[in-house]
C-alpha cells in the first residue's frame, strides 16, 4: 500500500507525539522482533520504532524489512527513528 503526500503528511504530524514503541537492538531483527512489531501495529496502527546501528545503510536496510515483513508503510525517517504505519483491518460484528 502506497500512501499520498496528504495521509504521509498527517501520519508525520500525529507520530510526532508519539513515543518509541519498538526498539531494533545490536542483534538486528529476529521473528520475534517482527511479531512484536506486527501486534503494536495491530493494536496502535502508527508506531515509532528506534534502530541502534550507527551505520546509515544498516538502519535503512533494517527499516525496509521489517516494514515488508509486516505490510506496513514507512512514513518517515529520521536518523535512527522511523515511523511505520498500517491500516486497521476491520472487526467483524456477531
Amino acid at each position: 500500500m502506497s500512501l499520498d503526500n496528504k495521509k504521509k503528511r498527517a501520519l508525520k504530524s500525529q507520530a510526532h507525539h508519539l513515543k518509541v514503541t519498538i526498539q531494533v537492538g545490536q542483534h538486528g531483527i529476529s521473528e520475534s522482533l517482527i511479531a512484536e512489531t506486527d501486534n503494536a501495529l495491530s493494536i496502535h496502527e502508527l508506531i515509532k520504532v528506534q534502530i541502534q546501528s550507527d551505520d546509515r545503510d544498516e538502519r535503512l536496510k533494517a527499516a525496509n524489512t521489517l516494514a515488508t515483513k509486516t505490510n506496513a508503510d514507512i512514513v518517515q525517517k529520521i536518523g535512527k527513528i522511523f515511523v511505520l504505519y498500517r491500516k486497521k483491518k476491520a472487526e467483524k460484528k456477531t
